[in-house]
């Protein structure tokens, strides 16, 4: 499809509830979940840039543009967003975490469809039919500034910076497994389950 839009993969957390490790490079069977995500998101969109704070080198090697927290720290998602943006080409960016690599070949156009189904919203949120799936988004580049004055502030609360701007969600309801990630090790059983 290689849709107008950049594709960023947030890799730059601290992985404390997973004991420190930078789960980029999990594998699943047999792969590092960072690769899954590229092979998803390759197809879907030209730009693809990376997020991460430790084994630079290594994500480096794959290809792609890879962009640092300019927040020193592991300061969050927003942090990621904001390195992102900052990186972004296109008018609009659709953040992912490392450890969701069962994106849907649509990924990107569901999202882009529900921005243009809405005009006015500036921030695209998944939502898996029950709830918000607040870091798999799509972000206007042109909000960089306010994130960056809103981080400068000492906030990091998601949902506090998504509330400042209109944001509508886009309906993943038919494929929730989308969002079945790798938060603690007990998640990694459930995660090869829903890949088979």
């Amino acid at each position: 499809m290689n849709l107008p839009v950049t594709a960023g993969i947030l890799t730059g957390g601290r992985g404390s509830r997973m004991g420190g490790i930078d789960k980029g490079w999990v594998e699943l069977d047999g792969k590092p979940l960072i690769r899954h995500l590229l092979e998803r998101l390759q197809p879907q969109t030209g730009h693809i840039l990376i997020n991460a704070n430790r084994n630079l080198d290594d994500y480096v090697a794959l290809g792609y543009p890879v962009v640092r927290d300019r927040l020193d720290g592991f300061q969050g998602p927003l942090a990621g967003f904001a390195a992102l943006l900052n990186a972004c080409e296109d008018g609009w960016l659709a953040v992912t975490p490392c450890d969701s690599p069962l994106l849907p070949e649509d990924y990107l156009q569901r999202l882009l469809t529900a921005a243009e189904q809405t005009p006015e919203a500036r921030i695209i949120v998944a939502h898996d039919g029950e709830r918000i799936q607040p870091v798999h988004a799509l972000i206007a580049r042109d909000l960089l500034n306010d994130l960056e004055a809103f981080l400068q502030s000492g906030e990091r609360k998601i949902d506090l910076w998504y509330d400042r701007h209109p944001w509508v969600a886009a309906d993943f309801s038919d494929r929730p497994e989308t969002f079945v990630n790798l938060n603690r090790p007990a998640d990694y059983e459930q995660l090869k389950a829903v890949a088979r």
